[in-house]
């Protein structure tokens, strides 16, 4: 196994947050010390661009920014709302001068819990806004960093109707069964710390196959403890609980699903050498 590919990647992390602001130094440091080799820094509206954009800057050899419009705003504040196309319209130019820095368009999908989608028109201004994304994504020849809160098959439909080939569904909260129609499609799924907690995610783990799993945190949230800040280093429990469900080794697991983010996000290249 090469130097390469025994590093862990967090393929959806959310290191622009607030919650990262005093200590982001310490963060990659002890990543790296627990053997993270890089990290898909995900932004969910323009006004954290610039932010991963500096962190990119900050920290070359570790973070490959993403810019995206995510189907929830104000995802981490108490004023949740659903997407609007204005917030996309907002984001596009950053998205096309940025696109040749870019690892992914992300984070962006769907999000159908009742208390933010409210209406038919919810829906629909949702599904427009992945479309245009998944355009840009097509015609920069990114892959897709995709949220499917509540929304999995449609999710997956609509990427699929749309002709969106190189996917990453993270974090995924649907049935077994739903995910591997993105499987057949050849979509990738990422398993979180949160796993250990999660039957759902357990059960997705045992039915998935290798070559459809990656590993991420989506730190600050979904951590071993829900009550704290996650972070990047804990992605070791993620590839742990692989390792266990799949009975192989841990350093398997690694090589497997640093292959697989290689394989869907190729300028991870140039910072794991």
């Amino acid at each position: 196994m090469t130097e390469t590919e025994e590093k862990l990647i967090d393929c959806h992390c959310h290191l622009a947050d607030k919650d990262f602001l005093d200590d982001i130094d310490q963060i990659v440091a002890d990543a790296k010390e627990k053997g993270v080799g890089a990290a898909l820094v995900v932004a969910s509206c323009a006004s954290e661009f610039q932010r991963v954009i500096d962190l990119a800057d900050r920290y070359p050899d570790f973070i490959l920014p993403c810019f995206g419009v995510h189907p929830v705003q104000g995802a981490f504040t108490e004023e949740q709302r659903c997407v609007t196309l204005k917030d996309l319209e907002e984001a596009v130019p950053w998205i096309e001068k940025y696109h040749e820095r870019l690892g992914a368009i992300g984070e962006v999908g769907l999000d159908f819990q009742p208390r933010i989608c409210k209406t038919r028109a919810d829906k629909e201004v949702q599904k427009k806004v992945l479309i245009r994304q998944i355009e840009l994504a097509r015609k920069y020849n990114l892959p897709l960093n995709v949220h499917s809160r509540s929304s999995g098959r449609p999710t997956i439909a609509l990427l699929r109707e749309q002709g969106a080939s190189r996917v990453l569904l993270h974090a995924f909260d649907g049935k077994a069964s739903v995910a591997r129609e993105g499987v057949m499609e050849g979509y990738f799924f990422s398993i979180p710390p949160s796993v250990i907690r999660s039957e759902q995610k357990q059960k997705l783990v045992r039915e998935l196959p290798m070559e459809a799993l990656l590993l991420e945190t989506d730190s600050p949230a979904l951590g071993p403890d829900k009550e704290e800040r996650n972070v990047p280093g804990n992605i070791v429990l993620s590839c742990d609980y692989v390792a266990s469900a799949k009975k192989l080794e841990t350093s398997e697991v690694s090589k497997l699903t640093t292959r697989n983010a290689l394989k869907l996000f190729p300028k991870l290249s140039k910072l794991i050498k």
